[in-house]
């Protein structure tokens, strides 16, 4: 009942329903730019939130969030050349098919499989999120303290290639968060005697330093060597172009599976859709009946990495609005929406702001759809005019609306210029394999940590001890360390074949 009222005000309030329509398109164009991911543009989008109602500006961004992970299909279908790194699995046979002049048939197969892998997702987290807010809604300080270290080191040590450097990223972030006033004591720290660092450093200077400008850095290199146009491939056979149902459903049981896999990769905090993509791929490969004609232009190559990728959306969601911790980038990002507005997320968010999180469920459902129209009657076209623009043209304009958007949040040449600083850490920190992704949630997560633990403390006169008397807390503090040592096993015992092999 909750989730139709939801539709009603999406249908029924004109602005809302703008900004979700213009969330689909935008995500979609913004995805299949190789390069700009659908977190630099949110980052550069959350100050127009300032200006418009909580429903609308979370709504805009979750939808771009979804487009733009379909988005990233669209260049890898027909260029060879991934939008987002979600797609990267997609590159496989989405270009092969291209080669044989069948790019609209591969365009289809991945809008088909990203909308269903997405409406799965999405149911996923509409039953998903209000069960686990249900059971979580008498969890106390050392419980939520334990939920924060857990989510900080699983992040840490699967959002990077090596467990050190994804847990330094995750403690720079943390250290970020300290800059300000004391909570408590209310004294300066780390202020540097800056008065424009009394109130700590802002989140939107930071994402966009972190992951546009630094991204729009990495690809002046690229941008001047030139950019290489592609021919488009042309159908000789109509049909070529169509997806039939036979098609369709042969594709559907590996649909199925890649769309299971992206929901337990989503409830992960920190995996992502790119961990997903690959699994999917791979998993679906061996148990395919063709396998010979994987990595030469199969579509169900494309509709297994595809379902998953797009599927990771829904159920990366259910940390945030269950436990307010977010799993993902994008749920860190919406999380600072939620905040701007005064929205406090959590357990109790479906009893204090019900009307605004069913919108949002309802809005994601609606993009899906809408994101599904444009890729199914508008790939090829936008493919074809984004292959066109230069690059010498594409990121200064990237880079002039984000300096524009870090200025605007709070109308301070500060900011600006803790964008650019921050731009330079992030392109060092991308150079270096450290993960900025792990740096913005660690910086998102970090207050509510240090309020969970310092509350904590002050219930009882054991100190730390207070968290041995509490399972769910153990629980929380054992998880993290299992998958660390499984990750270090893992890494170990492939190390050990490489060395045997060479040998």
């Amino acid at each position: 009942m909750e989730l139709l009222h939801g539709f009603y005000t999406i249908f029924t309030t004109p602005e809302t329903l703008m900004f979700v329509v213009l969330g689909a398109v935008l995500g979609v164009i913004v995805g299949a730019v190789p390069g700009l991911t659908a977190s630099a543009a949110i980052a550069m989008l959350v100050p127009i939130t300032y200006y418009i109602d909580p429903l609308s500006a979370l709504a805009f961004l979750y939808v771009i969030g979804k487009a733009g992970r379909f988005g990233g299909s669209i260049s890898a279908i027909l260029f060879n050349t991934p939008g987002t790194t979600a797609a990267a699995a997609t590159v496989i046979d989405g270009h092969a098919l291209t080669k044989k002049g069948k790019a609209g048939k591969a365009l289809k197969t991945a809008t088909v499989a990203s909308v269903i892998g997405d409406f799965i997702g999405e149911l996923i987290l509409i039953f998903g999120a209000l069960t686990i807010a249900q059971l979580t809604r008498e969890l106390g300080p050392p419980d939520y303290f334990a939920i924060y270290v857990c989510a900080f080191l699983i992040i840490g040590s699967v959002i990077s290639d090596s467990v050190l450097k994804g847990i330094a990223s995750t403690l720079f972030g943390a250290t970020l968060a300290m800059i300000g006033l004391d909570p408590i004591t209310s004294e300066p720290r780390y202020d540097f005697g800056m008065v424009e660092l009394y109130n700590g450093l802002s989140l939107v200077p930071l994402l966009i330093g972190l992951f546009v400008i630094s991204e729009v850095f990495s690809q002046v290199f690229p941008a001047r060597k030139g950019q290489e146009h592609h021919d488009e491939i042309q159908a000789k056979n109509p049909d070529d172009d169509r997806l039939s149902w036979e098609e369709i459903k042969r594709c559907l049981p590996f649909i199925g599976r890649g769309s299971a896999i992206g929901s337990m990769v989503g409830l992960i905090p920190g995996v992502g859709s790119a961990v997903a993509c690959f699994v999917a791929y791979g998993s679906s490969k061996a148990k395919a009946k063709n396998k010979d004609e994987w990595g030469k232009g199969a579509i169900e190559g494309v509709a297994a990495p595809e379902a998953a990728n797009n599927a990771v959306s829904g159920p990366s969601m259910i940390p945030l609005l269950a436990l307010g911790v977010p799993g993902s980038t994008i749920a860190a990002m919406l999380m600072g929406v939620f905040l701007i507005h005064g929205i406090q997320v959590g357990p109790k968010i479906f009893e204090t702001s019900g009307d605004v999180v069913y919108g949002l469920f309802a809005a994601g459902l609606t993009g899906i759809l809408l994101y599904g129209l444009i890729g199914w009657f508008g790939g090829p076209l936008i493919g074809r005019v984004i292959d066109k623009i230069p690059q010498r043209l594409i990121y200064p304009t990237i880079l002039a609306v984000a300096l524009i958007s870090a200025y605007t949040a709070r109308s301070s040449m500060f900011d600006v210029v803790i964008a650019c600083i921050f731009g330079l850490i992030g392109y060092f920190m991308r150079t270096l394999n450290f993960s900025p992704a792990a740096t913005i949630i660690a910086f998102v997560l970090a207050p509510g940590a240090e309020q969970a633990l310092r509350q904590s403390v002050l219930l009882t006169d054991d100190g730390f001890g207070i968290f041995l008397t509490r399972p769910v807390a153990l629980v929380f503090f054992a998880i993290p360390l299992v998958a660390i040592g499984i990750r270090i096993v893992a890494r170990f015992r492939a190390s050990k074949q490489t060395a045997e092999l060479s040998a």
